[in-house]
C-alpha cells in the first residue's frame, strides 16, 4: 500500500510538472531536431498515459458507476499530452520565410492543435453527463453550450493558421513578394474576431464547470475560486483586447495561446481523476 501511494505521487507530481517543463523548453530552448524532440515526446505520452492510470485511470473497469467521470476527466488531460511535442517544435515562426521552410511541421502543429480542441469538447461532454447524474443541470447546461460553440470556431481558426496561412506563406515566399495581397488583410482581421469569440467563450465553459463541479464536491470550494477567477481573468483580458490598445492586445494575445485556457481543464482532468 505504501509502494502504491508513492508511485502516485510520484505520478501525480509528474503529471502536474508537465505543462510548466514543456513551456520552459518551448520558448527557452526554441526549435530543435525531429531526432531528438520527437522521441522524448513519444517517451513523455507513455509516461503521462501510465500515470493517468496509476492515480485513477485503472478503477474504469471495476468502478462502472464513474466511468463517465474517468473518460471525461482522462479526456481533458489528452490534449496537454498532443501539445507537449511542441517543446520541441519551439513557438511559431515570426517571419513568412521561416514559416514556409517549416510548413509541415506548422501543420502538424495546428493539426494537434485541432486534435486537442476536439477532446476537450468530448472531455467536457462526458463531465456534464456526470454533473447531471449528480444532480447538477444549470451551470453544466451553461458550460457545455459554451463549448460547444467555441470548439467548432477553435477548429476552424486552427485551420486557417495551419493550413490557409501556411500555404499562403508558400505563395508568398515561392513569389519572391513582398506582402501579401491587400484582400488578405480584412481575412486575417475576421479570424482575429473568431479567435477572440471561441477563447473567451472557452474561458466561460471552464468558469461554468468550475461552479458546477464544486456544486457537487468533485473540487473544493477553494479550487472552484481559483479556476472561477482565472477564466474571468482571461475572459476579461482576451475580451478588452479586441477594442482597446495595448497592453491589452499582448496580454490578449497570451491569454489566446491554445495551450492557456487549456490549462485549466488539464488540471481538473488530473484532480478528478486522482480522487476518483
Amino acid at each position: 500500500m505504501k509502494s502504491e501511494n508513492t508511485t502516485k505521487r510520484i505520478s501525480l507530481f509528474y503529471l502536474f510538472a508537465v505543462p510548466f517543463l514543456v513551456a520552459s523548453a518551448g520558448f527557452g530552448i526554441g526549435k530543435i531536431s525531429p531526432a531528438i524532440y520527437l522521441p522524448i515526446w513519444i517517451l513523455n505520452v507513455m509516461l503521462m498515459i501510465s500515470a493517468c492510470w496509476t492515480i485513477g485511470l485503472n478503477k474504469f473497469r471495476t468502478n462502472r458507476s464513474q466511468v463517465n467521470l474517468l473518460i471525461g476527466s482522462f479526456f481533458l488531460i489528452v490534449p496537454w499530452i498532443l501539445i507537449s511535442m511542441f517543446f520541441g517544435i519551439g513557438p511559431p515562426p515570426a517571419t513568412a520565410t521561416s514559416w514556409a521552410e517549416t510548413a509541415t511541421e506548422q501543420q502538424i502543429r495546428y493539426s494537434m492543435l485541432t486534435a486537442a480542441g476536439i477532446f476537450i469538447a468530448f472531455g467536457f461532454a462526458f463531465l456534464k453527463e456526470k454533473l447531471n447524474t449528480d444532480g447538477e443541470y444549470f451551470f453544466s447546461l451553461l458550460g457545455i453550450i459554451s463549448i460547444m460553440i467555441a470548439i467548432p470556431l477553435f477548429i476552424l481558426d486552427m485551420l486557417f493558421w495551419g493550413f490557409t496561412l501556411t500555404d499562403s506563406f508558400r505563395i508568398l515566399v515561392s513569389a519572391n513578394a513582398d506582402k501579401l495581397p491587400e484582400w488578405f488583410n480584412p481575412l486575417r482581421v475576421l479570424f482575429g474576431m473568431i479567435s477572440v469569440v471561441e477563447v473567451a467563450l472557452t474561458y466561460l465553459a471552464i468558469a461554468f464547470f468550475a461552479v458546477s463541479m464544486k456544486r457537487v464536491g468533485f473540487i473544493s470550494s477553494f479550487s472552484s475560486k481559483i479556476y472561477f477567477l482565472i477564466s474571468i481573468f482571461g475572459f476579461t483580458v482576451i475580451v478588452l483586447s479586441a477594442f482597446l490598445p495595448e497592453p491589452f492586445v499582448t496580454a490578449g494575445f497570451a491569454v489566446s495561446i491554445p495551450a492557456a485556457p487549456f490549462l485549466m481543464p488539464y488540471f481538473m482532468g488530473v484532480n478528478m481523476l486522482s480522487k476518483t
